[in-house]
């Protein structure tokens, strides 16, 4: 299918989480032709609210990839597998108090901080680790610059103001 033929594709806009979510695409639509590159998808999901691993962006690639033209997404596939992925709640970001929970588990003493060193190391090379890029912007918020610790109740406010609703 060329892209004439997938710019005729209607895609119906039934609700506003629908048209939330065509919205997000549309800025990664950089053609006009109501496809992106498969590569733009995690930042798509994310950006509607879902907090899903790389490996599961993979898994939501593979479900939503145009098979005839490998590397692109239309919008007809995505609208409606990321729809129900968001009503279904999958994805959702961890509560305050999740949050709260972990960071106590690596705080056994209950200082109510980490240090830089600590929560760099642990951001950089356990579970699915951080990059440089994404560590330094995590830590540009996270750090009080007067201590050089991580508050961490004082940033799990932080991160909350921030939520999108």
């Amino acid at each position: 299918m060329d892209d004439e033929e997938q710019d005729e594709i209607p895609v119906p806009i039934n609700n506003d989480l629908e048209r939330r979510i065509a919205d997000a695409f549309e800025v990664f639509d950089h053609a006009g032709n109501k496809t992106v590159d498969v590569r733009e998808i995690g930042t798509i999901i994310r950006g509607l609210g879902c907090c899903p691993t790389e490996a599961e962006v993979q898994e939501i690639t593979v479900g939503v990839e145009d098979p005839e033209t490998p590397g692109s997404v239309h919008l007809s596939k995505f609208l409606p597998y990321v729809s129900q992925l968001i009503t279904e709640h999958r994805y959702e970001p961890a509560s305050p108090e999740t949050l709260l929970e972990a960071f106590r588990t690596l705080d056994p003493e209950q200082h109510g901080f980490l240090n830089k060193e600590y929560i760099s190391t642990l951001m950089t090379q356990d579970g699915e680790p951080f990059n440089q890029d994404e560590l330094d912007e995590m830590l540009e918020i996270a750090i009080d610059p007067q201590t050089q610790t991580i508050p961490y109740e004082y940033y799990i406010n932080q991160l909350m103001i921030d939520e999108p609703q």
